[in-house]
């Protein structure tokens, strides 16, 4: 065994991030609780953030509500080309069948407010704000996906949602911004098995001395 094999066994924090799986499909009968979905949005808003904004908002749809997002995702879905509407259609499936869905999206409120807090030269502090709301809200959501396996919860971040953003960002009552994931959550319906294969991570490393 490698080393680094050993200390993922041995930590707790390497051993949910070794887990963590993208799970599309859910057991309808088992609800995640209130305390639960408060875990994953606290662990969410403990993630590092750009001059700690916390540009982010969290949005939980349940019942009617995630019924009417998985139904415009489907919908929507027949204007893109034929992968494409495949996996919109796939994650409709995932949202209608979680037992709760939690949406993140940016504020921007470090997009309207950065030059506050930076100095940036206006021709760059756009993508210079972007990008870092961008940056942060991401560790949000991983941050969530790891509390979620920590829990023994599914969870899946659907990616492919970013081709409706600003149909979904309306649909939540969010201003149109740079970021929104849609993360469904709950119990696999079945076992995630190993998941994808990863390369060794020796493949993406230069190091520099």
């Amino acid at each position: 065994m490698h080393p680094e094999e050993t200390s993922f066994s041995a930590n707790e924090t390497l051993k949910t991030i070794k887990e963590r799986r993208s799970i599309r499909a859910f057991a309808k009968e088992e609800e995640v609780s209130d305390e639960q979905v408060r875990t994953l949005l606290q662990a969410a808003n403990e993630a590092p953030s750009a001059h700690n904004q916390q540009s982010w908002r969290f949005i939980v749809l349940r019942g009617q509500k995630k019924h009417e997002l998985a139904e415009l995702v489907s919908e929507g879905a027949s204007r893109f080309s034929r992968p494409a509407q495949a996996l919109l259609r796939m994650s409709a499936r995932s949202i209608a069948s979680a037992p709760v869905v939690i949406a993140v999206a940016n504020t921007g409120d470090l997009i309207d407010h950065g030059t506050e807090l930076f100095k940036v030269e206006k021709e760059m502090a756009y993508d210079f704000f972007r990008t870092m709301e961008i940056q942060s809200s991401a560790a949000a959501v991983e941050n969530m996906l790891l509390a979620a396996t920590s829990l023994g919860l599914a969870s899946v971040w659907l990616g492919i949602m970013f081709l409706m953003k600003d149909e979904v960002l309306s649909f939540l009552g969010e201003p149109e911004g740079e970021f929104m994931a849609v993360v469904p959550v709950g119990y696999a319906s079945r076992e995630g098995g190993n998941g994808p294969k990863k390369e060794p991570f020796e493949m993406k490393v230069k190091y520099l001395d």
